[in-house]
């Protein structure tokens, strides 16, 4: 099913209402969910908006208002409210943002909150301000940490974000071999899980994602990305999140922005930033097909091309989902 824009966003706005969003709340999550659509990450476009609805519908509506709980010139601590963290985490930045330009640095912490999307989504926002930013997130358990097939971790992404005089380089990685998004989506379409990915609840290889679900993802980077899913999982708990939330609740997420000025010339720094970038581009190759590429190029390559066609494709089982919640 191709959509244009303008369809896309009217589905995922008119969905999030229904589920009790205002029209700015909605507008501030459909932004987020048609930015992924746009960069060819679709599992966590319009799908996500499912996933937003059946996991209010499933827990009950116990949301609040997004309150400070401690606060100074260069931190900030937020209770999320139970709200979804597209809401939660770009207030998180804002916040962020002011206080970095205004004292340097700034150290953000939320929890309470589920779903907070992709990190380099916010970065770019702190790059584009001419920060350096960092973020981490925690989640619920279903990471098996390396040599275990019981969940320990959540998927637990960090990011990395650095301002340029050219494109940004902003590194978003999840610290799992899948994402969350992408079994719900297989899930979804009736389709298997490439093998190695998951572990059953017996501990047993499956491909299966239902099975996936009940049992545990593999790990990223074998023992390497254990740890550092470990570093993600501490950082969350930091913003005062659960070690072990129960079920998709309670996600700590950390961001940290550092104004450059602070250390160096802010506008020597970004020039050295992209004269750095075009130093990787301009390495041999090993395949001469393949250049070498700089993170986030791809993203905002894509982005741009399909903002021209002003064309997504979406499954048709989510299109249909998504028509028959906002009763059309």
């Amino acid at each position: 099913m191709i959509l244009t824009l303008e369809q896309a966003r009217e589905l995922v706005e008119g969905s999030m209402k229904t589920v009790g969003h205002s029209a700015e709340e909605a507008q501030t999550i459909a932004n987020h969910l048609l930015d992924c659509e746009l960069r060819g990450l679709s599992y966590g476009g319009l799908p996500r908006a499912l996933s937003i609805i059946e996991r209010i519908n499933a827990a009950g509506d116990s949301r609040q208002a997004i309150r400070m709980v401690r606060e100074s010139p260069v931190s900030a601590s937020l209770h999320g409210g139970d709200q979804v963290g597209y809401l939660v985490a770009q207030r998180a930045t804002e916040l962020a943002i002011s206080k970095a330009k205004n004292s340097g640095i700034a150290v953000v912490g939320a929890n309470e909150t589920w779903y907070t999307g992709m990190f380099s989504y916010y970065l770019e926002q702190i790059t584009g301000a001419g920060l350096v930013g960092m973020i981490a997130g925690s989640g619920g358990h279903i990471v098996a940490p390396a040599g275990g097939s019981e969940k320990r971790f959540g998927t637990n992404p960090i990011a990395f974000g650095f301002p340029s005089a050219g494109c940004p380089i902003i590194w978003d990685i999840g610290t799992s071999s899948v994402m969350l998004a992408e079994v719900l989506l297989a899930m979804r379409l009736g389709e298997q899980l490439p093998p190695g990915l998951a572990y059953d609840q017996q501990g047993k290889p499956t491909q299966d994602p239902m099975a996936a679900l009940a049992g545990a993802f593999t790990v990223w980077g074998g023992h390497k990305g254990s740890g550092l899913a470990l570093v993600v999982q501490l950082l969350g708990m930091l913003c005062g999140a659960a070690a072990a939330p129960d079920g998709l609740r309670d996600c700590g997420f950390f961001m940290v922005a550092i104004n450059p000025e602070l250390l160096t010339s802010a506008e020597d720094y970004q020039q050295r930033v992209a004269e750095y970038a075009d130093s990787l581009r301009a390495t041999r190759p090993i395949d001469s097909e393949t250049p070498v590429r700089v993170p986030f190029e791809r993203s905002a390559a894509e982005r741009e091309k399909r903002r021209v066609a002003n064309a997504i494709e979406v499954p048709e089982q989510v299109y249909e989902a998504l028509l028959k919640v906002i009763g059309s």
